[in-house]
């Protein structure tokens, strides 16, 4: 994947049209048109503009691969990792940029919350213990 479909797919992602992009970054529509068609590239400072306008990352914009998603680059602070397989007996693989991100090693035990209709989030059993710590000190603080 290339930059250009990277702007191409985010901004549509964001509903945003080449004119109201070109118009968020002080640029023409024909030149997003032609970064997004691949016929030039941004340099470093529309870069940074295009990402800041499209509420993504710099480094996501120029090398996320959507992987025939159609997705375009993720929001800051949110990633896509890939897709991964359930196992016969539900054992899942998480991928390794998922595990260094997030500081997971062989033997952590890991919290599954799910919401119907939302799907299923992970998180490290310490890191949600100490978030039900918290909110049961903040509602005892509130109790007095």
């Amino acid at each position: 994947m290339n930059i250009g479909s990277n702007i191409q797919m985010t901004r549509q992602a964001a509903g945003l049209t080449q004119e109201q992009l070109a118009a968020a970054i002080g640029v023409s529509r024909q030149t997003v048109a032609k970064w997004e068609a691949g016929e030039t590239s941004p340099d470093l400072e529309h870069a940074a503009a295009l990402a800041d306008s499209l509420g993504c990352s710099l480094d996501a914009l120029a090398t996320f691969d959507s992987k025939g998603t159609g997705l375009g680059a993720p929001p800051r602070g949110r990633h896509l990792f890939g897709n991964v397989k359930v196992g016969e007996r539900g054992q899942v693989v998480i991928p390794k940029d998922a595990r260094e991100l997030f500081g997971i090693q062989p033997g952590d035990k890991l919290v599954v919350l799910g919401e119907e209709g939302q799907g299923i989030a992970l998180c490290k059993e310490a890191d949600f213990m100490a978030g039900v710590e918290a909110a049961m000190e903040a509602a005892r603080r509130e109790a007095r």
